[in-house]
């Protein structure tokens, strides 16, 4: 039995490399959100790409208001969208509506709430004009050939706005991993069905599907009974097709426990085999040349947190992303006595600026009610067993 940290160790440096230059996928921009840039994206212009109106109004040469004048002949107008046209005299002004081009030979807008318009003429209503008032200048957000998005960025909503700017129609994101999800177990009916006394439905494969959707993961799903030979043959072909390989159950020392053995037997090579953690203590984890096997026990909360604390990373590992870590301040005493460590279930609230962790009272990692209460767990070390009100301790959140 390994400790967590040493598991997790393990764990992020057998990560594949799918931003490897053979790992990375040109899309459409626009189902790239969720996904990780392989690429980095510059400025293809100025930002923004000429001197910019900001309001509806009337553009002059701030050198006639200088020098007293504040009636003009409007001369023209100035559409957003249209080429930039010129004023002739300087003693006249442009109509321009916002987005628009600023007009040549013209140097500051005043917007319509500060003039009067009567018969062609637009008289200034209030005593200051700044020069380059009420535009955008151009190239004053950013230059042509500026650094725009980083690659190994997780696009977002912004990320797409840019792409669009920039003209970037495709992108360069890292493939995701192709994954299989495995419950095993005779007593496991599907959802529709009614149970038996002794039966239950599933519902480790589908939590696993929905926290893979959260990374926009992609999964198959299947399930196989507790039949050596079956599982054998299955698991086979899915090693030989899949990236990665989620299991639910079968992973501890029951007599119908077979996955570490057919592992064995097909050669996966197991990296470890038991964390000293509660809940999810028989965790099971190895890899075969081309795929990656995570095999989670089948309480619905060691499965859930398993995920959560060891997939995660190495996801995040494999496609070249951060995964930034959170503290958060323990609101009650907590005594955990066995020489674990303990992910405790925990509902999160902001304090005056911190995130306080106040524990959810729940009844073993079969309790997946629990999960509906809680928003993440936290990570409380195995080196002590008493962990005091105010004391600060790693978090996981799912909420």
């Amino acid at each position: 039995m390994i400790s967590v940290e040493k598991a997790l160790e393990i764990i992020i440096n057998s990560g594949q490399d799918f931003g490897a230059e053979i790992s990375v996928e040109e899309i459409p921009f626009l189902k790239s959100s969720g996904r990780i840039l392989k690429e980095s994206i510059f400025a293809d212009r100025d930002f923004p790409p000429f001197n910019r109106v900001t309001m509806d109004g009337i553009a002059i040469d701030v050198t006639s208001f200088q020098n007293g004048q504040r009636s003009y002949k409007i001369e023209g107008i100035q559409p957003a969208g249209s080429e930039q046209i010129s004023l002739k005299n300087a003693e006249n002004c442009i109509e321009v509506m916002t987005g628009a081009v600023l007009p040549k030979n013209t140097s500051a807008v005043i917007r319509y709430e500060d003039l009067q318009i009567s018969d062609g003429i637009a008289k200034i209503m209030v005593e200051e004009i700044n020069h380059f008032q009420n535009i955008h200048e151009k190239g004053k957000d950013e230059q042509k050939g500026t650094k725009l998005i980083a690659k190994n960025t997780l696009i977002g909503a912004a990320e797409i706005g840019v792409f669009a700017t920039v003209g970037k129609s495709f992108v360069k994101v890292a493939k995701h991993p192709k994954v299989m999800i495995i419950s095993t177990g005779d007593e496991l009916v599907s959802v529709d069905e009614i149970p038996l006394a002794h039966q239950i439905r599933k519902s480790n494969v589908f939590t696993l599907v929905s926290l893979l959707k959260k990374l926009h993961i992609s999964s198959e799903i299947s399930h196989i009974l507790d039949d050596k030979i079956v599982l054998k043959s299955k698991i086979k072909a899915c090693l030989e097709t899949f990236d990665v390989l989620l299991f639910s159950g079968a992973v501890s020392k029951g007599k119908f426990d077979f996955l570490p053995v057919v592992f064995s037997e097909l050669g996966v090579e197991k990296l470890f085999h038991e964390v000293a953690q509660k809940p999810g203590k028989p965790f099971f984890f190895g890899k075969t040349e081309k795929c990656t096997v995570f095999g989670f026990p089948g309480n619905p909360v060691s499965t859930f947190m398993n995920c959560l604390v060891y997939f995660y990373p190495w996801f995040f590992k494999s496609v070249g992303l951060k995964m930034e870590g959170k503290t958060a301040i323990l609101s009650e005493n907590v005594i955990f006595k066995p020489n674990l460590t303990y992910f405790l279930p925990i509902k999160i609230n902001y304090r005056f600026g911190h995130l306080i962790a106040t524990p959810i009272n729940a009844n073993g990692s079969g309790d997946l009610a629990s999960l509906l209460k809680a928003d993440g767990f936290m990570q409380l070390p195995n080196e002590q067993n008493e962990f005091k009100k105010g004391e600060s301790y790693p978090i996981i959140t799912y909420k």
